[in-house]
C-alpha cells in the first residue's frame, strides 16, 4: 500500500465520521418524515396567531371599496397589499385600525421608474411628478384613473 494511502484513509474515515455526527446534531428529529422539510413546522406554524384575512373578509363590510378594486388595474392585488395584516380588524372592527397609506413613498414601492418592472405598470419620477402633493390628493388608489382634480 502506497504511505500515502496510509495517511488519507484515516482522514478520511475521520471525516466521515465527523460529518456523520455533525449532521446527527443539526438536522432535526422530524425532517423527512414527510418529504424534505422539518415535519414538526406544520404543527409549530398552525398554532401561530393569523395576522391576514382575505379579499373575502373585507367584502363582507367594504363590499363597495371590493368592487371598485375588481374593476380596476389594482383588481389582482389584496387588500392587505397596501392596508397591512386584516384579521385582527376583521375580528374587531372598532378596536383595530388598518394602515391608510397616504405617502408618496409607499405608493413609489410599486409605482416609482424602474426600467426593470413591466411596462404596462404606471411607473411615475416621484421627484419630478407633483412632488408637493400626496398621491392620493388626485388618485384614489381604488380607481387610481380616476383623477379628481
Amino acid at each position: 500500500m502506497p504511505p500515502q494511502l496510509k495517511t488519507l484513509i484515516p482522514l478520511f474515515a475521520i471525516f466521515i465520521v465527523l460529518f456523520l455526527v455533525g449532521r446527527h446534531l443539526v438536522v432535526p428529529e422530524s425532517f423527512g418524515e414527510a418529504g424534505h422539510y422539518r415535519f414538526n413546522s406544520i404543527v409549530e406554524n398552525a398554532e401561530k396567531p393569523l395576522q391576514y384575512a382575505d379579499k373575502d373578509a373585507c367584502n363582507e363590510c367594504h363590499e363597495d371599496y371590493v368592487m371598485e378594486m375588481e374593476s380596476d388595474m389594482h383588481a389582482g392585488l389584496s387588500c392587505e397589499t397596501c392596508h397591512g395584516p386584516g384579521f385582527a380588524h376583521y375580528e374587531e372592527p372598532d378596536s383595530s385600525r388598518l394602515l391608510v397609506p397616504d405617502q408618496r413613498e409607499f405608493c413609489g414601492l410599486c409605482h416609482q421608474r424602474n426600467f426593470n418592472r413591466e411596462k404596462k405598470l404606471a411607473q411615475i419620477d416621484l421627484k419630478e411628478h407633483y412632488p408637493e402633493k400626496k398621491c392620493i390628493e388626485c388618485h384614489n388608489p381604488h380607481l387610481p384613473w380616476d383623477i379628481t382634480e
